[in-house]
Formats: structure tokens, C-alpha cells, sequence
């Protein structure tokens, strides 16, 4: 028989588990997830193991929680970027903050960024939640685009291409780090070709 996993009734409660979620941040990313264990994630939460049994089945269900906050973490400032944007948009002011800002996204969620990817090959639901994730923001994105009548053609495809670009150098700023790059001349390039992609 499946066990019943309580669902926060009282404000109490709804706090105490997302103290749990909040540790079990912190402990994935220190430690990664097959690193993880529910005792020490109990012990930063200041609850015992079984308050931790009593709100989520497993420790994979703790992830997908703790996967919605990286997620909200990582998009939410570009979105409320664009939100505060208003016509007409200075697309060689613009894509070099976007730029400058998924670097900064990418150092401050280094560890669970790399715990989560690393997911994504193998957990079949947290690899869709990355994919519904593009597909959110490049849709709301390329509205917002639209909304400020900023004479972008094609912007879905457009949209889709800068966020692999950023991301993709971001990724490679961040974490690869190769000596025998300059990595001032392959964010001016990717700035510049983002730039005329977008005006042209």
C-alpha cells in the first residue's frame, strides 16, 4: 500500500516543508544529488527523518521541487528584465546585459547547475522540465518582443538561437574555462553576431 504523504495544511507546516526544500537545495548542490542523503538534509532543516518521509515519497521527489526553485531562480531575472523594457529597444544595450547577466546566473547556481544537467540526460521528467522550460521562455520572450514592437522577423527562431548562444558561452565562460581562449573577444563576437541578428 502507497504510503499518504501529508500535504501543509497550516501555515506551520507549509513552512516547515519548505525548509526542507530549501536544505535539500543546499545539500544537492554541495554534495549532488547521489551525494545526498535524507538524514543530512533533515538535520538543515531541523527535522527529523521521518517529518522528511511524511511530505515527500522519496528523495527524488524532494528534487523536483528543489528543480522548480533552480528554475525560478535562473529565468526569473531575465524575465523580469523584459517585463521593465520599453520601446523602442537598443539591441546593443540590451544583449550584452543579457549576456553579462547569464554569467552572473550561471556563477551563483555553479553547483546545482551542474548537479541538475547532469540529471537531465538520465531523468527522463527532469530533462522534459528543461525542454518545457526553453519552449516557456522562448514563447514569452518572443511575445514580449512583439508587444514592444521591436521589428524582429522570425523572433521564436531568433529568440531560440540567442538563448543557445548565451547559454552555450556562459557554460563555457563559467565552468570550461580553456586557457587558449580570449574569452573578452568570443563575447564581443557572440554579442555582435546576437546584435546584427537581431536588427538585421
Amino acid at each position: 500500500m502507497k504510503k499518504a504523504i501529508r500535504q501543509p495544511q497550516q501555515e506551520r507546516s507549509t513552512e516547515k516543508k519548505n525548509r526542507i526544500i530549501q536544505a535539500s537545495y543546499e545539500v544537492f548542490s554541495e554534495v549532488g544529488y547521489f551525494g545526498a542523503n535524507t538524514s543530512e538534509i533533515a538535520r538543515r532543516a531541523g527535522v527529523s527523518t521521518g517529518i522528511v518521509y511524511s511530505y515527500f515519497t522519496d528523495k527524488r521527489d524532494i528534487l523536483l521541487y528543489v528543480l522548480k526553485i533552480y528554475l525560478d531562480k535562473v529565468t526569473s531575472p531575465l524575465v523580469k528584465l523584459f517585463k521593465g523594457l520599453s520601446s523602442p529597444l537598443d539591441f546593443d544595450a540590451l544583449i550584452p546585459r543579457i549576456v553579462d547577466m547569464t554569467i552572473e546566473i550561471h556563477k551563483e547556481n555553479a553547483h546545482m547547475h551542474n548537479t541538475l544537467h547532469a540529471l537531465a540526460a538520465t531523468d527522463e521528467e527532469v530533462g522534459a522540465e528543461f525542454i518545457r522550460l526553453e519552449g516557456d521562455i522562448t514563447y514569452e520572450i518572443s511575445n514580449m518582443l512583439e508587444e514592444l514592437n521591436a521589428g524582429v522577423t522570425h523572433p521564436v527562431e531568433k529568440v531560440h538561437i540567442a538563448m543557445d548562444m548565451i547559454q552555450s558561452f556562459a557554460h563555457e565562460y563559467v565552468y570550461d574555462n580553456h586557457r587558449y581562449i580570449d574569452y573578452d573577444v568570443m563575447k564581443q563576437t557572440v554579442e555582435n553576431t546576437l546584435i546584427g541578428m537581431f536588427k538585421e
